[in-house]
């Protein structure tokens, strides 16, 4: 079975194209629920009415499509405002300091 970890860790390459950084490191993933060979990840935007929304949560659901396991993706986007706080989130779970780059 797919874990929460793998999925993370195949999302790090999907980058925000304003900033240059990975949608994991900079927060924007805010949950992953496996539950069998179905993935949900629910995220956010760095801004709202992103004009890349589409592109950038389709380049996530593909992205995990990819792992081993996985059958189906689906990506929820939430309706709360992006806070660059998250970044230190990710930076202890293995990501690195990205609120430094900005």
């Amino acid at each position: 079975m797919v874990t929460q970890q793998e999925i993370l860790e195949a999302l790090r390459p999907v980058m925000d194209p304003e900033l240059g950084l990975s949608v994991v490191d900079l927060g924007m993933i805010r949950e992953v629920v496996v539950e069998g060979d179905v993935v949900e990840i629910k995220m956010v935007l760095t801004a709202p009415f992103c004009p890349l929304a589409d592109l950038i949560t389709g380049q996530v659901r593909r992205a995990a499509e990819q792992v081993p396991g996985t059958k189906v993706a689906r990506v929820t986007r939430l309706d709360e405002p992006w806070d660059p706080r998250w970044m230190r989130q990710a930076d202890e779970s293995g990501g690195r300091d990205a609120d430094r780059e900005l």
